[in-house]
């Protein structure tokens, strides 16, 4: 029987992944796949060079390797409205490709530099993740927990992989390299593919575009601060305006209907900066507007539950939910209840 190396069959795997997404040709899954297919080249350039150890495959794993990060990047910025992939961030890959064809002449410290990449963007991808005040405005307000966990994966990952050629170069340097094929199999073999997993969670996370949405015809105002002004507390009654202005919103025009609405359509329907909206929902209610959203989801639901016999699946999506997980969630966090066992408990009653 044929022994295939790992890295073969992990970059099989992507590739796959990677075909999947290309035929969805959805605009919010493009990234992903772009990074999941630069996963997949990058896993099997591995295992064609620990396989066959050429010499062009030597030159080519440290230029993919410093792409990952940025690309990374890229995918969770784009839910972020803040967090632009601005062209500083191309300079570390174009350094990496400089040094792989120059090596010979120079000797640059290409590990190090490669291990401090992906340690500055895992911290990066962690801390923007536990920023309450910057949620990412692109990613619909049921997706937004998922969303951030998968921030927060993405930016472990990197970590690990910072850990993974730190390990790599221990092991050459004490051992002459004689683990160097489990420590490979375990940073291609794991963490790409859940890295490759938490990029596709955020971007199906991410809503469509509002020209693309359903409610196309409403009249919404893009708001954005401005990047001069210092951003200063908001004062209560500015915290009271703008509360009310949301209440008004989700009560009286049941924006939280729109299973598609995020932090950045919320806010351009009331003509009210995104970072202001989460501050103010913040302060007020001691939630996130996404939980504060899904409450009165959830008070649909239940007034459905008891006036209605639709069925749950209906019920959830008339009340704004897109997935059933998301609404199983959210209704047993605010009922301490399952949809089925909080109507049959009133109906009793």
């Amino acid at each position: 029987m044929i022994a295939i190396p790992l890295p073969f069959v992990v970059a099989l795997l992507l590739s796959i992944l990677a075909i999947l997404l290309f035929i969805r040709r959805e605009e919010t899954t493009q990234s992903a796949f772009v990074f999941i297919a630069l996963c997949a080249l990058t896993t099997t350039v591995v295992g064609l060079r620990w396989t066959f150890d050429y010499s062009l495959f030597r030159l080519i794993q440290p230029i993919l390797a410093s792409c990952i990060p940025v690309t990374a990047w890229y995918c969770f910025s784009s839910a972020h409205q803040r967090y632009k992939l601005k062209i500083w961030h191309f300079l570390p890959p174009v350094f990496v490709t400089l040094a792989s064809f120059t090596y010979p002449f120079w000797r640059p410290p290409l590990d190090p530099v490669l291990t401090l990449l992906y340690v500055g963007y895992g911290v990066a991808l962690i801390r923007a993740s536990l920023k309450a005040s910057d949620l990412p405005e692109q990613v619909r307000l049921s997706d937004i927990d998922n969303a951030l966990k998968a921030e927060r994966i993405a930016g472990a990952m990197l970590l690990m992989s910072a850990m993974i050629d730190g390990a790599l170069a221990v092991d050459f340097t004490f051992f002459a390299g004689e683990h160097t094929l489990i420590i490979l199999a375990i940073g291609h073999a794991v963490l790409l593919p859940i890295l490759a997993i938490a990029v596709i969670m955020m971007s199906l996370s991410i809503a469509p575009s509002v020209n693309e949405s359903s409610d196309q015809n409403e009249k919404t105002t893009p708001v954005e601060e401005s990047k001069d002004k210092p951003h200063h507390p908001l004062t209560d009654d500015e915290v009271k305006d703008i509360v009310h202005k949301i209440e008004v919103l989700l009560s009286t025009k049941e924006a939280f209907l729109d299973p598609d609405l995020t932090l950045d359509r919320l806010a351009r329907k009331a003509c009210i900066p995104a970072r202001q909206i989460s501050a103010a929902i913040n302060q007020v209610y001691g939630r996130n507007i996404s939980q504060v959203v899904n409450e009165y989801r959830i008070e649909r639901a239940k007034t459905l539950l008891l006036s209605t016999d639709k069925a749950i699946t209906q019920i959830y999506m008339d009340s704004g939910f897109q997935t059933k997980s998301n609404f199983h969630r959210e209704f047993s966090r605010v009922t301490q209840q399952t949809p089925s066992a909080f109507r049959r408990s009133n109906m009793k009653n």
